[in-house]
């Protein structure tokens, strides 16, 4: 069966068509895409899979057709990238306004 393995950096994407036997797991079909030879940073102890935005185990049998994606780590959660942010501003705030008291 086909199914598709696919890769995100920033600014690029790497997908790999490859044919499987019925039983496959998604953590094998990665094996088989060589993603890992081409980009040694995958680990999938770290990344995350998933079949269409979903996410699965490594042990998640596929179907013909799925898209298997690898995910990277996010550098920081975005609610905790937002509340850095509002604590920034409300330091730049008081800051601002002791400067004109």
């Amino acid at each position: 069966m086909h199914v598709s393995i696919v890769y995100a950096l920033p600014h690029e994407q790497f997908i790999e068509e490859i044919d499987v036997a019925d039983g496959t797991t998604a953590e094998e079909a990665v094996h088989m895409s060589g993603l890992q030879d081409k980009h040694p940073e995958i680990d999938l102890s770290i990344n995350k899979l998933g079949i269409f935005a979903k996410l699965v185990k490594g042990v998640q049998v596929l179907k013909a057709g799925d898209r298997v994606e690898i995910y990277r780590p996010l550098p920081r959660k975005p609610r905790d990238a937002h509340a850095v942010d509002d604590k920034k501003a409300r330091i730049r705030a008081r800051r601002e306004a002791r400067k004109t008291s």
